[in-house]
């Protein structure tokens, strides 16, 4: 794998992986949405890429795509209004897998979270319910289209250092999930054919990662 395309580029994650992935050997960039970000994104190691998926159509991000080896897509609204989560979170999110089977892009990793899913269980009341929602969808979408995909579950995320170990059998007391220790666990994903057609849910742990990720 030459050329990872990160959509989310100045997320914490994405540059925790951004250098992984260079010292690797694999060419890296990062998409965008505020110029303002460019410094830290190629501080980390990757090309930034200014861009704005939530308005782009499908078409346009099949472009923005092509010749790259992988997607990940660790973007997130971060909150705010609803109708920016579903615009970011969902709709952005499907559109980037269908350019990416446009684009001919087979692998695609997507940052989910723990408990994700159309049971997640949060009350629509809750300021969470469009996010849990967003990601449920996105994530049933992945699942059905024509792609090498891998879909990750990490917990609750702290600015921990990574240890490198994780538990894909979570206990319900232990729920942390080190921002480094994704970071690592979706550097793993893409080097691992037997994480395709996956979905790993995982938190901090005990388990050395390359142990953790085999079946």
């Amino acid at each position: 794998m030459d050329r990872v395309l990160i959509i989310g580029g100045h997320g914490k994650v994405a540059l925790l992986l951004a250098p992984l992935l260079n010292a690797a050997g694999v060419e890296v960039a990062g998409v965008i949405r505020n110029a303002a970000q460019i410094d830290d994104v190629a501080a980390a190691g990757a090309t930034p890429v200014v861009h704005d998926v939530a308005s782009s159509s499908a078409e346009e991000l099949a472009a923005l795509l092509a010749g790259y080896d992988a997607v990940v897509w660790s973007a997130g609204a971060g909150g705010g209004s609803p109708e920016r989560t579903y615009a970011v979170d969902r709709d952005a999110a499907i559109r980037s897998m269908d350019a990416a089977v446009a684009a001919g892009v087979s692998r695609y990793v997507m940052v989910s979270y723990l408990g994700a899913g159309p049971d997640h269980g949060v009350p629509p009341d809750d300021s969470f319910f469009p996010y849990a929602q967003a990601k449920a969808a996105a994530d049933d979408h992945l699942r059905s289209c024509a792609l090498a995909w891998t879909i990750l579950g990490p917990g609750a995320l702290t600015l921990d250092a990574p240890t490198g170990t994780i538990a894909t059998t979570p206990a319900p007391h232990r729920r942390n999930t080190s921002r480094g220790n994704v970071a690592l666990v979706v550097a793993a994903a893409l080097k691992r054919p037997d994480t395709i057609g996956r979905t790993i849910e995982f938190t901090d742990g005990d388990t050395p990662i390359a142990e953790a990720l085999t079946l």
